[in-house]
């Protein structure tokens, strides 16, 4: 199924370009409007050469002034092999059409709500033929019904013409042309640009971010080496002011030799307090020394992980062989 944005602004062009496997491009006189265009040819140029196959409006009274206004685009400079004229059904629309199709021309007949309509319209070889779904359904019509009989007609005789989902107002939509078969669709980008999202192709991708992130980043890439260790003779009082800082739940404690003396923890203030313990008058130095767990620095994340669960610890020592470096926190591993 051709895919077609549906657009005249030049953002959700250049957007949707970028992509690189569109058809092509729609446009409307009513889009020109609401985007406030006021030279039409000039941003016709202009979007055309952001897209494959540009469909743009040829309007006139006649199958004579349609088909004027079609080779006055092509002489201001559009392609004629990468451009398809959208002509509303009419009478005169399906002469011009046929007129044009005659010589080489593309054409799409559009502004469908009619199967009779539509077999007008393939009658008159139109290359596209574009029944408006939302519109329909928001007058209360089976615009889904309309879609699908003007399908099976196509294949039932055998006609060339392909039938263009347009007036597309939500994902659902897009759903719908693919069940029904049609053989393009126009969609506006704010459709178009959710087309891939999935709540739970999401939670996937980043699990495997994060896996891939355990496997291939190491503990010195994340350690914290700044507002991580304070001296022995601070108080339970500063190292809980430096814990705050730091945004960590342990600072290291340093003895007067700059060497690790234990690792003091969040879980170590709550036994002094439960101890009745005064956390401004109680130095690091009054508590017992303890070999804290550490890991080297060319540890994988992964292997961290795995530690944490294990020892059942929320921080560790990083050391570059036996020098102390800083602390991981078990969050950065998750």
């Amino acid at each position: 199924m051709e895919l077609y944005l549906d657009s005249v602004n030049l953002e959700e062009i250049k957007a949707a370009h970028k992509l690189g496997y569109l058809t092509g491009l729609t446009t409307t006189p009513t889009f020109m409007v609401r985007e406030g265009v006021k030279d039409v040819d000039q941003q016709i140029l202009e979007i055309a050469k952001y897209t494959d196959i540009l469909q743009v409006e040829a309007l006139g009274d006649s199958a004579e002034e349609i088909i004027t206004e079609a080779k006055r685009m092509v002489k201001m400079g559009l392609d004629k092999d990468k451009t398809v004229f959208k002509i509303p059904i009419s009478l005169e629309g399906t002469r011009a059409c046929k007129l044009l199709v005659n010589e080489g021309f593309q054409v799409n007949l559009h502004l469908v709500y009619t199967l009779q309509q539509a077999y007008m319209a393939f009658a008159a070889g139109a290359t596209y033929v574009c029944p408006l779904v939302g519109r329909l359904q928001d007058q209360g019509h089976d615009a889904l019904g309309l879609v699908e009989q003007c399908v099976e007609t196509v294949e039932k005789y055998g006609y060339q013409s392909k039938i263009m989902f347009s007036s597309v107002r939500h994902m659902e939509h897009v759903k719908n042309a693919l069940n029904i078969g049609v053989h393009t669709i126009t969609v506006p980008w704010k459709v178009m640009k959710n087309l891939t999202d999935n709540h739970f192709t999401a939670i996937g991708t980043e699990q495997f971010v994060q896996d891939t992130k355990l496997l291939t980043q190491k503990v010195g890439d994340v350690v914290r080496t700044e507002n991580v260790s304070i001296s022995a003779d601070a108080t339970v009082y500063d190292a809980l002011l430096l814990m705050t800082k730091s945004k960590l739940g342990a600072v290291a404690v340093m003895n007067q030799a700059e060497e690790l003396q234990r690792v003091f923890t969040d879980g170590d203030l709550r036994r002094l307090l439960n101890q009745g313990a005064d956390i401004h008058q109680t130095k690091l130095s009054s508590l017992e020394a303890q070999e804290p767990l550490s890991i080297d620095l060319n540890a994988t994340l992964f292997d961290a992980q795995k530690l944490f669960s294990a020892k059942q610890v929320d921080t560790l020592v990083a050391k570059d062989g036996v020098r102390f470096v800083g602390l991981i926190d078990v969050q950065q591993t998750i």
